[in-house]
């Protein structure tokens, strides 16, 4: 099925414009007030109907935290794994090769074909760990 194209409006651009000045997950809330900090006037829901576009497009990360708040990021290609700290959220891509071995593998062992995961890698941060 084919992605629908979507008109790049003022408000979707100021999202990804703010989400593009933060390399670090952040809330749609979050978002929102730096948006509206900048005198942006883009509402909350526009704001989630754009982060949920992006996502689907595949040009945003989306993880959840433990309290299972969505959060967002740019991509910055196409298939990867993120090690999130769950105090702080800083967030590193991670090399993902023995990820896709392992996911090939246990689809062939049981007999499935185009398998696909995710996988969400949460910790404590050095940083966080030390204070």
């Amino acid at each position: 099925m084919p992605r629908t194209q979507h008109r790049e409006t003022r408000q979707s651009h100021a999202v990804r414009a703010a989400l593009a000045g933060n390399q670090q997950f952040q809330s749609a809330q979050q978002l929102h007030g730096r948006l509206r900090a900048r005198g942006d006037g883009v509402g909350l829901a526009t704001v989630y109907r754009t982060l949920q576009r992006l996502v689907e497009q595949g040009e945003v990360d989306v993880l959840r935290t433990d309290d299972g708040e969505a959060i967002y990021r740019l991509c910055s290609r196409e298939h990867h794994h993120h090690l999130t700290c769950r105090s702080c959220r800083r967030t590193v891509e991670i090399d993902n090769s023995a990820v896709e071995a392992w996911a090939r593998r246990i689809g062939e062992e049981n007999g499935y074909a185009d398998v696909e995961h995710i996988v969400e890698l949460v910790g404590t941060c050095a940083d966080c760990a030390a204070s």
